[in-house]
């Protein structure tokens, strides 16, 4: 197999936008941010163009998405090798940056956070439809990620179903009873273990060590934190976490805050922004080690009761663990360009 190199067919554009959401947010984070666009190619031949935005894990940042795995190709390489071909519909695709000092946002506005729906609803929208020729209509927008991202799609997709039309969910966050939970005893041993209970004491540890995440629960424990800050903070920026770390108990007060934001349960008040969904993509690797592949059958079904129909949603459970599945991506995508308007609607 020869080595791969991002030698695009398309082209990947790399901007860096302002955002006026993110100034003087909590973090201290930037409000400057990378954004990088992918046009395909023959750019130019069309007037205007359906777009897909990209959004990451946690602790993703933009260009880790140049990362090579040996004898794979990167994330680019697969989207350009997609458009490459001359069955499907030439589309813009977005790259998203939402990294922060928690190492994300779960793509929502926190006051412990800062502004991140609002910066990718409204300010990132704006500015690519500004810049490029899209078809700037929510029946030409899809929205996709992994993990957090895939999370991030399900609910902006929900919330925003004026922007898009369409999402992709890969081994989402969502099932929290199941997902989430099934990993707070390991933390609060962690925790018991070596900060006396306290998470304030590992956060103190985490700011300040030389090389951070060298214990293999150190990226779960900032991971859930951020997850709190994001769920259950209060409007001053106070961050409440989920159970007591000091004996694994949950806290139902804080603890219910946090299933208001569960996709699965979200899904029955939203199901009117549902059913309006051009295509729904849902998978998940039947082995994935947080039961996302629960996850996405739970939301699958959620999907089905809000009356959705079934012409409009792929489900599928792969063999695959939660890493690795890079692969899938290009596939969601297609999908979605198939089912997206790619001439200006009426």
């Amino acid at each position: 197999m020869p080595p791969w190199s991002e030698d695009l067919k398309g082209d990947l554009r790399e901007h860096v936008i302002t955002s006026e959401a993110l100034l003087g947010n909590p973090l201290g984070d930037p409000h400057e941010r990378p954004l990088w666009v992918y046009t395909p190619p023959g750019y130019g031949t069309h007037t205007r163009y359906p777009t897909i935005y990209v959004i990451q894990g946690y602790c993703g940042t933009i260009a880790m998405w140049r990362n090579r795995t040996p004898f794979r190709r990167t994330l680019p390489e697969l989207i350009d090798a997609l458009f490459a071909r001359d069955d499907v519909a030439p589309a813009l695709v977005v790259y998203v940056d939402a990294w922060t000092g928690y190492g994300g946002s779960q793509y929502l506005d926190s006051a412990a956070i800062g502004d991140y729906h609002t910066y990718l609803c409204e300010e990132i929208v704006t500015w690519v439809d500004e810049h490029y020729p899209t078809i700037a209509h929510r029946d030409s927008r899809a929205i996709t990620g992994k993990s957090s991202g895939g999370y991030g799609s399900m609910v902006t997709a929900m919330l925003r179903p004026d922007l898009f039309g369409g999402f992709a969910t890969h081994a989402g966050d969502a099932l929290f009873d199941t997902s989430y939970v099934s990993v707070f005893p390991q933390l609060t041993r962690r925790l018991r273990d070596e900060f006396g209970g306290s998470y304030e004491a590992f956060l103190e540890y985490f700011r300040n060590c030389e090389v951070p995440l060298q214990h293999r629960l150190d990226e779960l424990l900032i991971e859930v934190y951020g997850y709190s800050a994001a769920y259950s903070s209060d409007p001053d920026g106070t961050v409440h976490v989920p159970f007591d770390p000091k004996t694994g108990r949950l806290i139902p007060e804080i603890w219910d805050r946090w299933l208001e934001w569960d996709p699965v349960r979200m899904a029955a008040e939203r199901a009117e922004a549902l059913r309006s969904m051009r295509a729904i993509w849902i998978d998940a690797g039947r082995y994935d080690e947080f039961y996302l592949d629960h996850a996405a059958a739970a939301f699958h079904q959620a999907v089905t009761d809000a009356g959705v129909s079934p012409q409009r949603v792929y489900f599928e459970l792969f063999d695959g663990t939660h890493g690795g599945i890079e692969y899938r991506y290009p596939q969601a995508i297609e999908y979605l360009t198939h089912h997206l308007v790619t001439e200006n609607p009426q």
